[in-house]
């Protein structure tokens, strides 16, 4: 199937039923589908609670697996950061998305894998992994691949609902947000159901539920709060549910167990207003790691990645 619009336009990587506002033309009716999140994630208590104006308004479920730290660079760093990766070219890509690819040559499809032209991690990613050893999730974590992907409103930039590879990428995702604010919208295509539950406090109507992490709410930050439940709790199909994950400027964003595993993630246009730079760093699978099949090809990448002498592949 043909991109909406007739398939590539100028500038654009667009392939398949993938389509960006280069390409779409004045045929394309309306934007791609974009998603309506009825559940936002608070990173302070690890709950996914139901917004205002949603059928889920006043219902709350953990939602295990994301780690999020605010102001991970700073400004200067960010603008460094950014002035270096500019000085080399942009790759167009799908869905109205640029990228900079720092890793091995991969065909996901045939499951092979080889270093090809890759030389390792851009120099200036060696301070930025650095700092991830401050991160208590991130022990141990050994990149072995970075991509750079920039996002404009005026391309209709985004990237569908998916889910990471699993075969050569290991279980945690890390992604450093620049230039602007987004969300990243979480779904799940299980036939499972969510169970929920109502939320409330004696001062300001919220509650961490049952099962959270925390006793105390990080979203308001006020208030001596109770642990008893008004009604029962609420099962929904998991597929009626979505989550936001707002990430702010400069923030670093981490994926693993369900949030990784279970939970698709998605950015859709509506959540880029100004430009955005991604930076994801993926770490090897158990079948390329210590004890794997393919421990050996693993070491030699990760030579190569963590030489930080990198260019663009």
């Amino acid at each position: 199937m043909e991109a909406a619009g007739g398939g590539e336009g100028p500038g654009c990587g667009c392939k398949g039923i993938r389509s960006c506002l280069l390409c779409e033309g004045p045929a394309q009716a309306a934007p791609p589908p974009q998603g309506e999140d009825n559940f936002t994630y608070c990173p302070a208590t690890g709950l996914a609670k139901g917004n205002e104006h949603s059928e889920f308004a006043g219902w709350a479920f953990p939602f295990p697996g994301v780690f999020l730290a605010e102001e991970f660079v700073s400004e200067d760093e960010e603008s460094e950061i950014v002035e270096l990766m500019d000085q080399d070219d942009w790759k167009p890509s799908q869905s109205g998305r640029k990228k900079q690819d720092y890793g091995p040559k991969v065909n996901f499809k045939k499951q092979r894998l080889k270093a090809g032209s890759f030389t390792g991690l851009p120099s200036f990613s060696k301070k930025i992994v650095a700092q991830m050893k401050a991160c208590s999730v991130l022990g141990g974590f050994l990149p072995v691949e970075q991509c750079n992907l920039d996002y404009m409103p005026e391309r209709g930039s985004a990237i569908d609902p998916h889910f990471d590879d699993w075969w050569l990428w290991g279980e945690r995702l890390v992604s450093l947000n620049l230039l602007s604010k987004t969300v990243l919208s979480m779904s799940c295509d299980s036939e499972d159901s969510i169970e929920l539950f109502p939320t409330f406090s004696k001062e300001n109507g919220e509650l961490s539920p049952p099962g959270s992490f925390t006793q105390t709410s990080a979203c308001k930050n006020s208030g001596e709060e109770g642990i008893d439940c008004i009604s029962s709790p609420r099962l929904v199909p998991s597929k009626e549910v979505t989550v936001a994950i707002h990430l702010p400027r400069r923030s670093l964003v981490v994926l693993y167990g369900d949030a990784r595993y279970t939970w698709k993630h998605a950015i859709y246009r509506k959540h880029i207003e100004h430009r955005r730079i991604c930076v994801t760093f993926r770490e090897l699978s158990a079948e390329f790691s210590a004890g794997g099949r393919h421990e050996e090809l693993g070491k030699e990448l990760l030579e190569i990645a963590l030489s930080f002498q990198g260019r663009p592949v």
